[in-house]
């Protein structure tokens, strides 16, 4: 698939160093997840000792995914990542139902959940009302386009701050649980049918919101064109990332398990909540709240980042769409594709204000079509290198075919797993790729007429 954009309306230039980078994917990848998840996860896996292997098989498996991402980046850098790849693979209609999807329900959706998610509990320390979450929601997705709108640089300089701030939270609740909660004493067993329904779910259930809690690595590509040397730096910056992450993960579900005792972490609504509860008494509360804010507006401000620059690159290769391929040389970003995100984002906000829905429910029906997209990249890496094999690659996968293999087994194992346990959502999100598919044939044949 070729489309490249008119030289009039500018590229994306190498502006970012390893350390932005790493910043980026470390802000993309450490979301709320980890507040939340490492109770089902527990549960799920029956033991501490489980419980810890399917953390680092998480970490494991992002590598993997990350090692077929960096040869596909630095062989075809683009601000289109993905959605670059599946078209070079597959076609132009593929790409087209991706950057579709990517623009309607996966990236404007965890922007404003992660959103509300944000004014859920930064209401705890600043409430404005009884409309305060949807308020701070609303309040942040407007702050952080606009920031994002101005530059790339302003952009990054803002992840940076709050990666670091996010990081340090981690290692806080880590500190908490290792020195600073007081001794643990046994639970009591659990009474007869009290117990939560993850509790004993098994492996396989485990890994669905492991690589949940671990998502994100994957947007790195969208940078790969705005990275300064990317056959070293795309590489080096996810292998840098996801070896901290996992270890920040490992450390924090440790503390989890050591600060609350492992049967209470299995039962807990809000394990991060409890912990700190429990090391430093009802200011825990308090300190915790701020913790996933700063989680979740990091996690919003690198979702913005790479979210722009897929709808740039879908703007730039279909006419029905071109308002959103223009790149702004002034501020170095995609600036309408930008705006374009933020509103769609914005609406979203409104729609869960009057329709009470959350967080829950954009992850269950955009998790069969993220993990579907996933399996065809991973498939993606076999055909381009089958199609295209005098394609300078600065980045090789190691072992392959084996290594790419294992990508996609897993992939496709996680598809099955997030049709089988969420069949209902999943219903809605293949609406809303019908819905592109109409939107491509309609503007497709428009397109014809006038041409």
């Amino acid at each position: 698939m070729t489309g490249a954009a008119p030289s009039s309306e500018g590229a994306p230039k190498q502006v970012l160093g390893l350390g932005d980078a790493t910043a980026i994917i470390v802000g993309l990848i450490i979301g709320a997840g980890i507040f939340g998840t490492p109770s089902i996860v527990a549960g799920a896996a029956g033991s501490p000792a489980m419980m810890v292997a399917v953390w680092i098989a998480g970490g494991a498996f992002s590598v993997i995914g990350a090692l077929c991402y960096a040869e596909l980046a630095t062989a075809y850098p683009s601000a289109g990542g993905e959605y670059h790849f599946l078209g070079r693979a597959y076609g132009r209609s593929l790409a087209f139902l991706y950057g579709w999807a990517r623009m309607t329900v996966i990236v404007a959706g965890s922007i404003a959940v992660l959103a509300y998610l944000f004014g859920d509990y930064f209401s705890r320390v600043v409430s404005l009302g009884p409309h305060s979450s949807a308020l701070w929601a609303g309040i942040i997705v407007v702050v952080l386009t606009a920031v994002n709108t101005v530059g790339i640089r302003e952009g990054k300089a803002t992840q940076n701050l709050f990666t670091f701030l996010e990081a340090s939270s981690l290692a806080a609740i880590a500190a908490a649980g290792f020195f600073f909660a007081p001794d643990v004493a046994p639970a009591p067993p659990a009474a007869p049918g009290g117990e939560p329904w993850y509790m004993g779910a098994g492996i396989g259930s485990a890994m669905v919101f492991v690589l949940f809690t671990y998502g994100g690595w994957n947007d790195a590509a969208y940078i790969s064109a705005e990275v300064r040397d990317p056959s070293r730096n795309m590489a080096r910056s996810l292998l840098y990332s996801i070896g901290l992450i996992t270890l920040l993960y490992v450390l924090v579900n440790v503390a989890y398990a050591k600060g609350l005792g492992f049967a209470a972490m299995e039962r807990s609504d809000a394990v991060a909540a409890d912990l700190l509860k429990r090391a430093w008494g009802p200011a825990g509360e308090k300190i915790i709240s701020v913790m996933i804010a700063i989680s979740a507006i990091t996690s919003v401000n690198g979702s913005m980042i790479v979210g722009a620059r897929s709808n740039y690159a879908l703007g730039r290769d279909w006419p029905m769409m071109r308002w959103l391929g223009r790149w702004d040389e002034a501020s170095g970003t995609p600036r309408r594709a930008m705006l374009a995100q933020g509103a769609i984002a914005f609406a979203l906000v409104i729609f869960g204000a009057i329709a009470n829905a959350g967080f829950k429910g954009l992850i269950e029906y955009s998790l069969p079509v993220f993990w579907g997209f996933f399996l065809l990249v991973g498939v993606a890496l076999f055909v381009l290198r089958a199609r295209d094999p005098g394609a300078p690659r600065p980045f090789r996968v190691p072992f392959y075919p084996v290594t790419p293999a294992i990508f996609v087994a897993s992939c496709a194992y996680l598809l099955y797993a997030s049709l089988a346990y969420h069949r209902e959502h999943a219903l809605v999100g293949l609406a809303v790729l019908a819905v592109g598919a109409v939107v491509l044939l309609v503007g497709g044949r428009v397109s014809d007429e006038k041409a």
